[in-house]
């Protein structure tokens, strides 16, 4: 029997050949074998200095975000996010599983026979993923420099920000990600959308009064409930979704909109945005703001 028999045959029965390591077994520290089962957790192990054995797929620019190839080159893939393989992950032999309750709690059992499980509860709480896996890995010093980076960036960017602005600051926004036949209002509790709150912008009545990630909204009838000092729109990707920003950005609703009146409609990568989960996304984001306030923001 072969070795992938053998270990399809482990799965089928909740264990794997070659899991439970002796302190001796252990591969060494400096490099750990690990598999990220969600962006976030991929994003961080690159952030934190290590290359995972195993990742997932990209949610869009598959197999691997564009920003991140480099780093991630050779890297097995295991399957999608919402349905990682289990074979592939044992052949891998990994010493950590980095998953996240929200996809991965059916599964916790099979990840669990097959290596040590690092089970994060929120996929987009990515200082919370940073901190975990900065401890799982040993890489603590890491973690201190890159959430002192970020602390520095932060605080210039609200300074700029309330120059800037002044009386006017802070700004109402709305985080929006137009798709085919629909529109998308990312909320505080969204990825980027906690970015933005921690920078000080506010959210529109009926943002701020929504719980969730998002509202998902209608047609141009919508469009009140989304105006704003300023809009982040996410850039669209396809045809379909195009073709439905463009007919939107032409309708009368849409020119009568403080936001569009005043010139302040960004459009930002939604990889960066929404998708990539983890620290370096959120660097991504900041760069995204600088470059904002730097021509279409600080010249309106």
């Amino acid at each position: 029997m072969t070795r992938r028999e053998l270990l399809v045959m482990a799965l089928a029965l909740g264990a794997a050949p070659g899991v439970a390591f002796a302190a001796g077994d252990k591969h060494d520290a400096s490099s750990p074998r690990i598999v990220t089962l969600f962006q976030g957790a991929t994003d961080t192990a690159v952030a934190l200095g290590v290359t995972p054995v195993g990742v997932v797929e990209s949610w869009q620019d598959k197999p691997i975000y564009p920003y991140l190839r480099a780093a991630l080159s050779g890297v097995t893939l295991v399957g999608l996010e919402t349905q990682p393989s289990l074979e592939d992950i044992a052949l891998l032999a990994p010493d950590l599983i980095v998953a996240s309750r929200f996809r991965h709690q059916r599964i916790e059992p099979l990840l669990s026979a097959l290596a040590p499980v690092l089970m994060l509860d929120d996929i987009y709480r990515y200082r919370r993923t940073l901190d975990a896996m900065a401890r799982a890995l040993q890489r603590e010093p890491r973690a201190a420099v890159l959430s002192s980076t970020l602390t520095r960036r932060l605080a210039l960017l609200r300074r700029r920000l309330e120059r800037r602005f002044g009386d006017r600051w802070p700004l109402t926004v709305s985080l929006l990600d137009v798709r085919a036949g629909e529109i998308r209002s990312y909320l505080a509790a969204s990825f980027g959308g906690s970015l933005l709150s921690e920078l000080g912008f506010q959210w529109n009545r009926v943002s701020g009064a929504s719980s969730g990630v998002m509202l998902q909204l209608g047609g141009v009838e919508s469009l009140p409930a989304i105006d704003a000092d300023v809009f982040f729109v996410l850039r669209c990707r396809g045809q379909s979704a195009e073709a439905h920003y463009r007919r939107l950005s032409e309708h009368p609703l849409w020119q009568r909109l403080s936001t569009v009146r005043h010139g302040r409609v960004w459009e930002v990568d939604p990889v960066a945005w929404s998708l990539s989960g983890g620290i370096l996304g959120i660097f991504a984001i900041l760069d995204d703001l600088d470059a904002w306030l730097a021509s279409a923001g600080e010249s309106s």
